[in-house]
């Protein structure tokens, strides 16, 4: 068996665990729009270079993806230094602003009034 031959069946477990990272990394991010623009991004590089067959140019475009993924977790660890409300989009708590002396507190609207 040839190192070729050994690598070709390591690669594409590679390329799955490297897309598994970068989707999870994906969702560190705080901000709606960077998240999924994160996601977004990964799945078409993916598509774009899945019918990439030579072992150097897959070993290439993994090494690249390692890249992303490193850049990726140090900017996931910036913007949660950044706590922003979430998007309507997001779901979970949106609602009427209600509080007082400066404060805000969120309160869900459950129905029709």
């Amino acid at each position: 068996m040839s190192i070729v031959s050994a690598l070709k069946g390591d690669l594409p477990q590679q390329a799955r665990s490297l897309y598994r990272q970068l989707l999870r990394t994906s969702n560190g991010f705080q901000a709606y729009n960077f998240r999924e623009y994160a996601k977004r991004r990964t799945r078409d590089a993916f598509r774009e270079a899945k019918n990439t067959e030579d072992p150097r140019q897959i070993q290439d475009l993994i090494q690249k993806g390692l890249k992303e993924l490193q850049i990726m977790k140090r900017q996931t660890i910036v913007s949660q230094f950044y706590q922003l409300d979430r998007l309507v989009v997001e779901g979970g708590m949106s609602g009427k602003q209600k509080g007082g002396s400066g404060d805000i507190s969120r309160q869900k609207d459950t129905g029709w009034d």
